[in-house]
């Protein structure tokens, strides 16, 4: 299983966050531009860690997005 760092992780949540803040509204290119750039970045991100790691830029993204949007239960 492909692990994503956690600044990784906190770039596909602030992007998700970013999403939320747009689609709250209605549309302009002001108001969704935080979004773009926000997914823009995330984006580079997983790029620059899966050639730096060796894992599949697919399946890191996909594991980033699963730890934001359904993360595990705490165990504690």
């Amino acid at each position: 299983m492909v692990k994503p760092s956690e600044n990784l992780i906190n770039l596909c949540r602030a992007a998700v966050e970013a999403h939320r803040v747009a689609t709250a509204q209605p549309y302009t290119t002001e108001g969704w531009r935080p979004w773009m750039d926000a997914a823009e970045t995330f984006q580079a991100a997983v790029t620059a860690e899966a050639e730096a790691t060796g894992n599949g830029r697919y399946a890191l993204e996909q594991a980033a997005k699963k730890a934001v949007l359904h993360p595990e239960p705490d165990e504690s």
